[in-house]
């Protein structure tokens, strides 16, 4: 019967994440949390002996979520006399969890599998979602950090202007071919999360540094961003820049700017979002630039034109108060 069990969940799990990849065009990374989430899922109700998936109950996925809870996370590293604290998993990565059960679950009432309805699994409440970003004079000092004439200068001024003016996610910036990007016309499509793609913008400054450093390439590495080595012949089979290395050139080039922050290239992202809803731009637009699926998404960022608001309320208020007066 045990058996039964483990093959009957391996089983489900299997062919929900080949719908992922083939009926819903999800990246690799995205499959593979998935993957990791509902593998756990599995191997907790392979220990509490449910036998059938159609079985599982409410009160099955709250227990679920108990041992979630009391469970140690893997986010704690620092260890204080020989002792690693416990790290209990936050409410938002246990949501990760149920996402995932109640989206394999939504996919097998799909297949006429008669499952708890997804619906009923109800997601713990978590805090509101901050948004960091950089300064525009913050933005600027970063900009300028990568001095000099070197062809990995060039690259990585190139690589700061295109994540400033595309808000492209870091996967999305390594994925990059030199054929995707026409640097004269500054304009071309991506596929990003779940094989939507979008349109993305380059701004004049990002258009010129990339060109100054297409031009200096004597390659013929089909890869926009690769590693440059000091034998250039070596540039012809070198692989994509890795997000990791991303990482640490703005640390870098960060540190260099002065900049106290903690820098990613998801804060550039935000700072993106951030410098176009300041100049004005729309909700709906900033979501299309950012290929959210959902405004739900793109309306964490409407918190940073707080100051704008609130010059709106200051200007229409007080012109109604002297209307007011004057009558």
């Amino acid at each position: 019967m045990l058996k039964y069990t483990q093959m009957l969940f391996k089983r489900a799990i299997k062919e929900y994440l080949r719908h992922c990849r083939v009926g819903r065009g999800y990246s690799p990374n995205t499959v593979k949390s998935y993957q990791q989430y509902l593998n756990v899922f599995a191997h907790w109700a392979e220990d509490n002996k449910l036998d059938q998936i159609e079985k599982i109950t409410l009160e099955d996925i709250e227990d679920f979520q108990e041992h979630l809870h009391n469970q140690e996370g893997r986010g704690q590293k620092t260890v204080v006399n020989g002792i690693r604290p416990l790290s209990l998993r936050s409410p938002q990565t246990i949501n990760y969890y149920l996402i995932a059960v109640r989206s394999m679950f939504k996919y097998l009432l799909g297949r006429n599998i008669e499952v708890l309805a997804p619906e009923r699994i109800v997601l713990a409440k978590t805090p509101a979602r901050q948004v960091h970003f950089l300064e525009r004079e913050e933005i600027d000092r970063l900009r300028v950090a990568p001095e000099g004439d070197s062809l990995n200068a060039q690259r990585d001024r190139a690589i700061l202007e295109v994540l400033f003016s595309t808000g492209l996610r870091v996967s999305e910036l390594v994925a990059l071919k030199r054929s995707h990007v026409n640097p004269k016309t500054g304009e071309f499509s991506i596929k990003g999360k779940g094989g939507k793609v979008r349109p993305v913008f380059l701004a004049d400054q990002a258009i010129a540094e990339l060109g100054q450093y297409l031009n200096h390439r004597r390659d013929s590495n089909p890869i926009l961003f690769i590693r440059h080595q000091k034998n250039s012949e070596l540039d012809q089979v070198a692989k994509p820049l890795t997000a990791r290395s991303i990482q640490r050139l703005l640390k870098h080039y960060g540190a260099i700017a002065g900049i106290v922050k903690p820098l990613t290239p998801h804060k550039l992202r935000h700072s993106f979002a951030t410098e176009l809803l300041r100049n004005g731009a729309d909700l709906r637009s900033v979501q299309e630039l950012l290929g959210h699926s959902s405004i739900t998404t793109t309306q964490v960022y409407t918190h940073v034109t707080n100051k704008d608001l609130k010059a709106i309320h200051r200007k229409f208020l007080n012109k109604s108060a002297k209307s007011t007066d004057d009558s």
